[in-house]
């Protein structure tokens, strides 16, 4: 799954690390989620988005259109 978690950590100049401890997970985690080798739970996809002040669809593309349709 595509997302700007990357963009969005480096607009406020967090590091992988700063992240990580903002929403209680490992650096690897973000490593990972900012890569596309790791999509997120729920919960963790709902804590990324209130922490960058956006809504899910805002941070994550599934790669469908808004219609639902790819």
């Amino acid at each position: 799954m595509n997302n700007r978690i990357r963009a969005l950590r480096v607009g406020r100049g967090w590091t992988q690390a700063d992240l990580a401890a903002l929403l209680d997970v490992s650096r690897q985690t973000v490593n990972a989620l900012e890569t596309g080798k790791y999509d997120p739970s729920l919960p963790l996809a709902f804590r990324i988005a209130r922490l960058f002040g956006q809504t899910i669809e805002d941070i994550f593309d599934d790669g469908e259109g808004k219609d639902g349709r790819a």
